[in-house]
């Protein structure tokens, strides 16, 4: 992959979740001008900002978007990541490449509450073709505020987690 792109950080006051974040936040061109509106809402967000890009509307490459998205939180630059592209799939297939990274896709307030408590999901996945604006950012408040719940769901990642390690081992079976 080859992005080229120049990264926005900027940081916003008053907070959604308990604590302060940095988010990284990416689209390609379907997903921009949500992406540019979740951006206002979360201005209101103590959270610190990066945006990771696209800066316009030409026609661009998910994967390269959700790579630097899902990098920064894979290698512990950023909290969490926020990836909108024409349906959340694409981007949701590529961000969980990447190890570490537990991208979800959320079409539903339920949802996004979900993979945070129960699956600590560190990307969220959206759709711009899909979902107005108002529910885009009710999916996004709920996912950052809602905290992973662990106990028996503490259980089931740690096995993801083993499957990631033994991917990187080249196993291709596991019983």
């Amino acid at each position: 992959l080859t992005v080229v792109r120049e990264v926005s950080y900027y940081s916003v006051s008053a907070s959604i979740a308990g604590a302060s974040m940095q988010i990284s936040i990416g689209c390609d061109h379907a997903g921009f001008e949500l992406k540019e509106k979740l951006k206002q809402f979360l201005q209101d967000t103590e959270h610190q900002i990066v945006d990771e890009g696209t800066f316009n509307g030409e026609s661009t490459d998910y994967p390269d978007f959700a790579a630097s998205v899902a990098q920064a939180v894979s290698q512990g630059r950023s909290d969490r990541g926020i990836l909108v592209c024409g349906t959340g799939i694409g981007m949701s297939i590529a961000a969980n490449k990447l190890p570490r990274v537990r991208a979800a896709l959320c079409h539903s307030v339920e949802t996004a509450h979900l993979s945070r408590q129960h699956n600590d999901a560190n990307v969220l996945a959206i759709g711009a073709r899909v979902l107005d604006t108002d529910l885009a950012v009710a999916i996004t408040s709920e996912w950052l505020k809602t905290e992973f719940e662990g106990g028996r769901h503490q259980a089931r990642l740690d096995k993801i987690e083993l499957l990631e390690a033994l991917q990187d081992k080249g196993v291709t079976e596991v019983e």
